[in-house]
C-alpha cells in the first residue's frame, strides 16, 4: 500500500506579528534577521515587507534602502524548531505519524485516513482551515512519495477548486514535469549547473522535452554526477526518490509523555497535614515512574485544583537529576507555606516536565553522604529555594585561549556550554590572579627568556624556564592595536613556580617597550 505524504509550507509571520506587535501588525513591514560575517541578513519577511521589495537572503541594509520603514526582529531558530515540533505532534490528527522538514515544513502519513474526512480534497481543506485558525498559512499537497509531496506543496499551483493531489495511479509527470528543478530539493550549486545545461524543468531530466530520449538523458546526468553520493547533490537520486524508485528514510516525530501522577480525593483537603500526606504518596509514585524510565527529574511541577475552580501551581527546579521522594517532599514543603486552600483541594497532580537520564546509584554512597550532612546537589537545591535561583552560581569552562576569559559563572540549573577540551594540552597554574601584577624582568633583548625578576619588592633568580607560549588577542573583540602575549613557566631558586608573560614585542608598532606581568602561581 502506498504511503501518502503531505508537506506543509508554513507561513509563521501571522503568528509572529500577532505576538510581537498586535493583530494589525501585518500592515507593517517586518523581517527576521540573523547576524552574519557581512552584517545582518534577512531570514524571512512578512507579506507587507515582501510587497515593499524585501526578500529572504537580502542584507538588511539593502532591504532598508528599498523599504526605510522595515522593522527588524532577531530570528530564533531554536524557537522555530520547537514550534515546528509541536505542530508535527498536533498534525498527527490527519495521520498516524509525522516528520519534520525544517525550517518550515511537515510530512504527515495519511495512509488510510482520507476517507475519515470525506476524501483527499476535503482532507486538504480541513487542514488549511485548522492551520488558519492557529494563525498559519499552509500550502498542502498529497502524493505517494515525500519528494513528490514536497515539490507540489512548494511549487505547484494551489486552489480550492483544484488541490495539489497526485494519486498513486496517476502519471507523475502530469503534475511534476513542468515544475522547476529546484523542486527536487537540490543544493544551489547543483541547480545552477543544471540550468546552465539547459535543464530547467523536471521533465527535462527524464528526457520528456521535445525529441528527448529518457535513456540518453539519464546516462548523461549519471556521467556528470557520478561522484556525488549525497541526495542533495545528485539529481538522479532525488528524481528516483520523487518517482518512488528508491526509498527515502524519514524520521518520525514521537511524542514523549512526561512522567505524571495524580490523586483525586473524595473529600476536599483543607488542612496542611493531610496535604503533606497525599504529597508524600505522589512523590513515591513519581519515584517509581522515573525509575521505570531510568530518568531523574530536573523540574517538578505541582498543580492543585481547588473546589472553586482555581488552580495553584508550584514549580521546583533542581540542580541535578533526582528521584528521591524525601528530597522532593522537603523542597516542595517550603513552596507550600502560606498556601490558600479555599474551600478545599480536590485534585493533586505532580509531574516531571524536565527529565534527564539517571542510572542507579550505590545506596551505601548516598547513605554516607546523608550521614555527613547532605549531597552537593541537595545543598544547591535548598539554597536556590531559599535565596532564589539567581543567587547560586558555579564556574564553568569557556572556550577561550585568553586566560581571564577561560571561565564564566552561570546558574547551576543552566546547561553547561561547549567545553574547551581542545585546550586541555595547555598547562595552566592552580591559582590565577584576578588581575595580572606588573613585574620588572631582566632578560636578553629583544625576545630572550627571563633571567631575574622583581615582584612585590623582592628579587628572585630564575633557575628553570619553559616557553614561550604565544597567545594572540581575540581579533573579533580586541582592537587592531592589541599586543601579543608570550607566557613563560618559570621556577626560582626557592622552588616556587610562576606563570608570567611579556606583553608585546620589541618593534611591533603597537606601543613602547614590552611590559612584564605575573598572572598565576603553580602549586
Amino acid at each position: 500500500m502506498a504511503i501518502w505524504l503531505m508537506d506543509l509550507a508554513l507561513d509563521r509571520w501571522r503568528q509572529v506579528n500577532r505576538l510581537a506587535r498586535g493583530e494589525g501588525a501585518d500592515a507593517a513591514p517586518l523581517a527576521l534577521i540573523s547576524d552574519t560575517a557581512h552584517g545582518p541578513r534577512i531570514d524571512a519577511v512578512n507579506p507587507a515587507a515582501r510587497a515593499a521589495g524585501a526578500a529572504a537572503g537580502m542584507r538588511l541594509a539593502d532591504a532598508r534602502a528599498l523599504c526605510p520603514a522595515l522593522a527588524a526582529v532577531p530570528s530564533d531558530p531554536a524557537g522555530d524548531l520547537a514550534c515546528l515540533e509541536k505542530l508535527a505532534l498536533w498534525a498527527q490528527r490527519w495521520g498516524p505519524w509525522s516528520a519534520l522538514d525544517p525550517p518550515d515544513g511537515l510530512l504527515v502519513d495519511t495512509t488510510g485516513a482520507s476517507h475519515l474526512f470525506g476524501g483527499e480534497a476535503r482532507l486538504l481543506a480541513d487542514l488549511a482551515a485548522a492551520f488558519g485558525q492557529r494563525g498559519f498559512a499552509a500550502r498542502a499537497a498529497l502524493a505517494p512519495t515525500a519528494g513528490a509531496a514536497w515539490a507540489l506543496a512548494h511549487f505547484a499551483a494551489h486552489s480550492r477548486a483544484q488541490p495539489a493531489i497526485l494519486a498513486p495511479g496517476d502519471d507523475p509527470m502530469r503534475l511534476l514535469g513542468d515544475l522547476p528543478v529546484a523542486a527536487l530539493r537540490l543544493d544551489g550549486d547543483v541547480i545552477t549547473v543544471l540550468r546552465r545545461l539547459g535543464l530547467k524543468r523536471i521533465g527535462d531530466l527524464v528526457g520528456l522535452g521535445e525529441g528527448g530520449d529518457p535513456a540518453a538523458a539519464r546516462d548523461a546526468l549519471q556521467r556528470r554526477f557520478r561522484n556525488r553520493k549525497s541526495p542533495a547533490t545528485n539529481p538522479l537520486i532525488r528524481l528516483d526518490q520523487l518517482l518512488g524508485l528508491v526509498p527515502e528514510p524519514l524520521l518520525p516525530v514521537v511524542a514523549q509523555p512526561m512522567p505524571l501522577v495524580q490523586r483525586q480525593v473524595t473529600e476536599p483537603i483543607r488542612h496542611r497535614a493531610l496535604l503533606d500526606r497525599v504529597l508524600a504518596d505522589l512523590a513515591a509514585d513519581l519515584q517509581r515512574e522515573l525509575a521505570a524510565r531510568g530518568s531523574g527529574a530536573r523540574r517538578v511541577e505541582l498543580l492543585l485544583w481547588r473546589v472553586d475552580g482555581e488552580v495553584i501551581m508550584r514549580r521546583l527546579e533542581l540542580a541535578a537529576a533526582t528521584r528521591d521522594p524525601a528530597h522532593l517532599i522537603g523542597l516542595l514543603a517550603a513552596k507550600l507555606d502560606g498556601i490558600d486552600a479555599g474551600f478545599g483541594i480536590e485534585t493533586l497532580r505532580l509531574c516531571a516536565s524536565w527529565c534527564e537520564p539517571l542510572h542507579a546509584a550505590q545506596a551505601d554512597i548516598e547513605a554516607a553522604a546523608e550521614a555527613h550532612g547532605t549531597t552537593l546537589a541537595g545543598c544547591l537545591d535548598r539554597l536556590a529555594v531559599r535565596l532564589g535561583a539567581g543567587a547560586v552560581t558555579r564556574p564553568v569552562p569557556h572556550p577561550s585561549h585568553w586566560p581571564e576569559r577561560a571561565q564564566r559563572w552561570q546558574a547551576p540549573l543552566e546547561s553547561e556550554p561547549a567545553s574547551q577540551g581542545m585546550l586541555n594540552f595547555h598547562q595552566r597554574p592552580l591559582k590565577l590572579l584576578d588581575k595580572p601584577e606588573s613585574i620588572a624582568v631582566l632578560y636578553a633583548a629583544p625576545d630572550g627568556s627571563p633571567q631575574r625578576f622583581r615582584w612585590r619588592g623582592q628579587v628572585r633568580d630564575v633557575v628553570r624556564v619553559e616557553g614561550p607560549e604565544r597567545i594572540a588577542p581575540e581579533w573579533w573583540r580586541e582592537r587592531s592595536t592589541a599586543r601579543l602575549r608570550d607566557y613563560y613557566r618559570i621556577e626560582d631558586s626557592c622552588g616556587a613556580r610562576y606563570w608570567i608573560y611579556r606583553h608585546g614585542l620589541v618593534g611591533d608598532g603597537r606601543g613602547g617597550a614590552p611590559l612584564w606581568f605575573l598572572h598565576g602561581l603553580y602549586a
